[in-house]
């Protein structure tokens, strides 16, 4: 089905900072995604955000693919290589999309989560699929490349529009998104050039199809360097 037009914007403060020139082509995105990590020159920590404790606690929309052990043996192949750099890898269990965050748990009732699904539910596309390509980055993290990015797009503007209807607002507008699954966080400043060789190695393996059929709602937190979540709800997508 064809997808809403959205129209991204550059940003240096997004990565890539230019969009890819088509967001539904899965190679071409794929080459795109590789261009700007092969760019970077050096990596910073990922973990290194202010503001995050052990207290802190947010709600964010995500996919995650509990049910794909396709995506999960990739992973695995791929951190096994990596593992010589020292990053963080992803657990199996949680691999993930981050769609957006839209609130601090202690700033926003839980009593108000109901409102949030049934403001989102009546707006969400229908389900899609999407590719899981080998393999890239980002100054942060090595991440595999998701396309078509079409369908995201739409599922994130959709979520930002059921947010506006209740004073509520994503932390990153649908313009400036970059859909990515990460594998592993870099956990310290570091030449990049080795983990761009690494992951250059890798770009061979096969592509793994996810089929997206909901989006979660998840209460997120970070256990020393890795991130952990309860689902609040599972939204299916019609």
């Amino acid at each position: 089905m064809p997808w809403p037009h959205i129209q991204l914007s550059a940003d240096p403060a997004a990565f890539p900072a230019r969009p890819p020139a088509d967001l539904s082509d899965p190679a071409v995105i794929a080459v795109h995604d590789q261009t700007a990590f092969d760019s970077v020159e050096t990596m910073v920590d990922h973990w290194d955000r202010p503001g995050w404790t052990a207290q802190t606690r947010a709600y964010y929309w995500m996919l995650t693919f509990p049910d794909s052990p396709a995506l999960a043996d990739l992973a695995r192949r791929c951190q096994q290589y990596l593992a010589p750099l020292g990053l963080d890898p992803v657990p199996d269990d949680r691999l993930h999309v981050t769609l957006t965050r839209f609130a601090s748990a202690a700033t926003l009732p839980l009593s108000r989560l109901d409102d949030v699904i049934s403001a989102a539910a009546p707006l969400l596309p229908a389900a899609f699929r999407l590719r899981a390509v080998p393999l890239a980055g980002s100054r942060g993290a090595v991440r595999l490349t998701v396309a078509p990015w079409g369908p995201v797009l739409a599922l994130h503007a959709a979520l930002s529009g059921s947010m506006a209807l209740l004073g509520l607002a994503p932390r990153k507008p649908t313009e400036l998104f970059r859909p990515h699954l990460s594998l592993a966080y870099n956990n310290r400043p570091r030449p990049a050039v080795p983990v761009v060789e690494a992951v250059t190695a890798l770009r061979d393996l096969p592509s793994v199809d996810l089929r997206v059929q909901d989006v979660q709602l998840v209460e997120l937190r970070r256990e020393e360097r890795a991130y952990r979540w309860d689902v609040i709800r599972s939204v299916p997508l019609d």
